[in-house]
């Protein structure tokens, strides 16, 4: 794919991930992509066929960009402690985003089809932000940062509250006040003071 199709292609990404956060996922048609990109149908065809396989690509993309904010705004000096701050702060700015977020498309997305398990990103990203933060805790026990006898559990219950947080803020909302109390049980479990 040359330069200006791979243009194009990111351009019809990222305008559909705004029609999907507006939308959610089964409401969005290949007719509200295209009239939102002002392309033609046979246009967008070219680069996919069907609204799933945009939204998984739109999925995709945002993992990348996730990943790249992270590594990005990590210096080679920073502590468990920091990176796990950083991790958590990040976290925080996206649960008070309430509207902009593809979380409800998400949802939708999942419970409307047949995704086998081995293939569901949610459980893929999950899995992975566990194996992480197991990994920073651990090298947090290490360094004497945290206190932690099981840190793959923990690490799995920081998960779970995330995934809880995220679900109340699009459904009651969430405040900057109770995410931070739930953040604040995270910290004093690894036996952070604040």
């Amino acid at each position: 794919m040359g330069e200006k199709s791979l243009q194009k292609k990111k351009y019809i990404l990222e305008t559909a991930r705004k029609v999907f956060m507006q939308k959610g996922f089964k409401n969005v048609t290949m007719k509200d992509i295209v009239e939102a990109c002002d392309i033609s149908r046979g246009g967008l065809y070219l680069y996919f066929s069907s609204t799933e396989e945009i939204f998984l690509e739109v999925l995709h993309m945002e993992s990348e960009q996730s990943d790249d904010v992270f590594s990005d705004s990590i210096g080679d000096d920073a502590t468990a402690a920091d990176i796990l701050a950083f991790f958590l702060n990040e976290q925080k700015k996206e649960l008070l985003r309430k509207r902009d977020t593809l979380t409800i498309a998400t949802y939708e997305y999942y419970f409307e089809s047949n995704v086998p398990k081995k293939e569901n990103i949610l459980k893929i990203q999950f899995d992975s932000a566990v194996k992480i933060i197991e990994k920073l805790i651990q090298a947090g026990v290490m360094s004497g940062e945290f206190s932690c006898e099981d840190c793959l559990g923990t690490a799995r219950n920081i998960m779970y509250v995330l995934e809880g947080l995220k679900i109340s803020a699009q459904t009651r909302g969430v405040t900057a006040e109770m995410v931070d109390r739930e953040l604040m049980f995270i910290l004093k479990e690894l036996g952070i003071k604040e």
